[in-house]
């Protein structure tokens, strides 16, 4: 049968076989396989094919530079380091996928929109068209980011866990100045502040804080809620110079994706404890800058029950129904009131004041242990304190707080006010001797270590004890400050005494006190036995084990000791039981002969050699070995067992190196006993022979010429030797 062959473009073509069988062939009339078929073109599976360039990016999204990196803030994708960069090293990469993720986003047409409507407005301006300005700038293009945070956290607690960067950069806009050459509008620092603080205002009803650090950068806070811990930077509160050298664009792109993750947590979170949102604000209070006391909370049930009140209409039956009903409900109130007492009234004040108060069963044990900490407590805060700060910190740990001007709930003279912040010398004020004044730093101090400090050391006159951070502990760098021993002391009794547990020890027949003195004593001789142990190379786990047991010893001796002294007060006057006595001491057990060098290893004892040598340098050594922390000091002693393992083995090769050698020199001296001197030997000791005759008879004449130089001179010591 005959094939029938038709051509394509590519200089191949189909043979059409037998049967209605087709097959592709090359221009050379070979035979496609399928498999070379099947692949399509472009599809090769190199590395350099997962990755664009941000140009390529560019032209495939059709965007400018700048909506692009705003497109790419905004949906949390960022440039990639391909492994070979096969468009060159100065270029910044992305991944293929994510580009196409780009490609379906709504955003895009949207920016398309918002460069067109930018030509149109300059347009109009350049025109003087002020009628078409005004209305564009009416139209202005806008576009949501509800989806992107939905997308972007689709749980709760995600949003909660990536909370630290926009509750940081929102607090740093609420405290920057308008500055309309870098965009930021009085909006945006305005919108910024509110979400701040609404934020920390949920974070006071709950008593969610949990850490306060003051340093040069500002103010660290730690806030738990729902089990995430959220860690925040707030500037002070000063006047903040704006540098030049920041791309605020980047910036404001990310602040806006931020604020709009606030508002939807801060809605959660509102809502999930049954309050309203956003939450009402005291007029009186704002406007004398109160800050977070200026926020007022509302239950979300009440709230919507005045917003259906207020939704009726005017001329209906249920609208007159609840007018009669607030008219007969205010009569009550009436006679109500005029029959009460002012402590009833101050009461019902004071209850109204705490209306958003949490119940005290739907805390944790955590939150419940905060509440109490300032509870009771009343502080006023001076004028150079800040303000904000201290009522973020002392409301967290229920206290209350009042201040000097407007709005302040309590007056500067009232008799319930317990400490006075003070930041100034006191040397020329009238001081309340009822009062304590400390410093701000007090009062972080004891929120971060759960307990009230003795004040002494807060003075305002006096130099306050060291601000340690509450963010690193002694598990991080392995070290203590002395002054977080004391709190951490205070701390247990103020826990013990909270709990209602004393600092007691109990044994068999009474309970026995422990007062300071003799938990210091004991301390001190339980850390020289420990000393003690760890110079002989003790480890830190035995000499604990050894120290157990040894109490246990000393307990049965004592037990011992009074069993005997019974005997002997009963049995004072009877031979015989003195005698059954020293009977009973002889069959006692005998006393373990076990040593220390039994409980050591191999690594230990060798440790304990190379820390026994008497040198000064050595001294010092085992010193500042003994100072090491414990992961340090691990590996300093392994790399001492590998040194001294390294000179063992050194020495054993030297000697036996020199063994080899004396027993090759012997090996050689019996052979030469042995063995008659060869011819040559003979030759060559009868050539030596002659070379000594020859430097003889040089050294005879030299000395007869220096003879004969001194008799010519007169024997003067001027000669010259030659």
């Amino acid at each position: 049968s005959r094939a029938r062959v038709t051509c394509d473009d590519e200089g191949g073509g189909v043979v059409a076989m037998g049967g209605g069988k087709q097959k592709r062939v090359s221009s050379t009339g070979k035979v496609i396989p399928k498999s070379v078929l099947k692949q399509k073109k472009g599809t090769s599976k190199s590395a350099a094919s997962r990755y664009v360039t941000r140009n390529q990016a560019l032209n495939r999204l059709q965007l400018k530079l700048g909506d692009f990196r705003r497109l790419c803030i905004l949906k949390g994708i960022h440039p990639r380091e391909p492994k070979k960069k096969s468009q060159g090293q100065g270029k910044t990469y992305y991944h293929v996928k994510d580009i196409a993720f780009l490609h379906h986003e709504p955003l895009l047409e949207k920016f398309r929109e918002l460069r067109a409507y930018a030509r149109k407005l300059k347009r109009a301006k350049a025109k003087s068209n002020y009628v078409a300005l005004d209305r564009l700038r009416e139209n202005t293009p806008k576009y949501e980011l509800s989806h992107l945070v939905l997308e972007r956290y689709p749980t709760f607690n995600d949003a909660l866990q990536d909370l630290d960067d926009p509750m940081t950069l929102t607090s740093l806009f609420a405290v920057l100045p308008s500055v309309n050459r870098h965009n930021i509008a009085p909006e945006i620092v305005a919108r910024s502040e509110q979400l701040a603080r609404e934020f920390k205002s949920y974070c006071v009803r709950t008593h969610a804080l949990r850490k306060v650090f003051i340093s040069v950068k500002g103010i660290y806070y730690e806030a738990e809620i729902e089990g995430e811990k959220i860690t925040w930077l707030e500037p002070h509160a000063l006047s903040q110079t704006v540098p030049e050298d920041v791309d605020y664009r980047v910036m404001l792109t990310f602040l806006e994706f931020y604020q709009d993750l606030l508002s939807f947590v801060n809605f959660k979170l509102y809502k999930e404890a049954g309050l309203q949102y956003p939450p009402m604000l005291n007029e009186e209070m704002e406007d004398a800058a109160a800050g977070l006391a200026a926020v007022v909370h509302k239950l979300a049930r009440e709230a919507d029950s005045d917003a259906h009140a207020k939704a009726l209409p005017a001329g209906s039956s249920e609208a007159a129904a609840v007018e009669a009903r607030a008219k007969s409900l205010k009569a009550k109130l009436a006679s109500i009131a005029a029959n009460q007492d002012e402590e009833d009234e101050d009461e019902e004040a004071a209850a109204a004041m705490d209306a958003d108060a949490v119940d005290d069963s739907e805390m944790t044990s955590e939150q419940r242990e905060c509440s109490k900490i300032f509870d009771g407590l009343v502080f006023f805060i001076n004028r150079e304190v800040p303000r904000n700060m201290m009522i973020f910190i002392i409301k967290s740990f229920g206290g209350e707080v009042c201040w000097d001007g407007e709005g302040s709930p309590y007056d500067a003279d009232d008799a319930a006010i317990t400490h006075v912040v003070i930041d100034r010398p006191t040397t020329n004020m009238k001081l309340n001797p009822k009062v304590v004044y400390i410093q701000p730093q007090w009062v972080c101090d004891c929120a971060n270590w759960r307990v009230l400090i003795p004040p002494d050391g807060y003075a305002p006159d006096t130099e306050a004890p060291p601000h340690l951070s509450p963010f690193v502990g002694a598990d991080d760098d392995g070290y203590t400050p002395e002054y977080a021993k004391t709190l951490l002391k205070l701390q247990e009794e103020a826990r013990a005494i909270r709990n209602g547990v004393p600092l007691i020890r109990v044994t068999d027949e009474d309970i026995v006190v422990i007062d300071d003195a003799t938990q210091a004593a004991t301390d001190e001789k339980r850390y020289r036995k420990e000393l003690e142990a760890e110079m002989k190379g003790v480890p830190y786990s035995k000499s604990l084990d050894a120290a157990a047991e040894s109490e246990d010893d000393e307990d049965a001796s004592e037990d011992e000791d009074e069993d005997d002294d019974d005997d002997d007060d009963d049995d004072d006057d009877d031979a015989d039981d003195d005698s059954d006595n020293d009977s009973d001491h002889s069959q006692r057990e005998p006393k373990s002969r076990l040593t220390v060098d039994m409980a050591l290893s191999e690594k230990d004892k060798i440790m304990r050699d190379q820390l026994a040598k008497g040198s000064e340098e050595e001294q010092m050594k085992k010193m500042s070995y003994m100072l090491l922390p414990r992961k340090k000091r691990e590996l300093y002693k392994a790399m001492q067992i590998g040194i001294a393992k390294k000179e063992k083995r050194a020495a054993e090769l030297t000697k036996l190196a020199e063994e080899h050698k004396q027993a090759k020199k012997r090996a050689a001296g019996e052979k030469d006993a042995s063995t008659p001197k060869r011819a040559k030997k003979a030759s060559t000791s009868s050539r030596k022979k002659v070379k000594r005759a020859r430097v003889a008879r040089c050294l005879v004449h030299t000395h007869s010429h220096v003879h004969t130089r001194l008799e010519e001179n007169d024997g003067h010591e001027t000669c010259v030797f030659v």
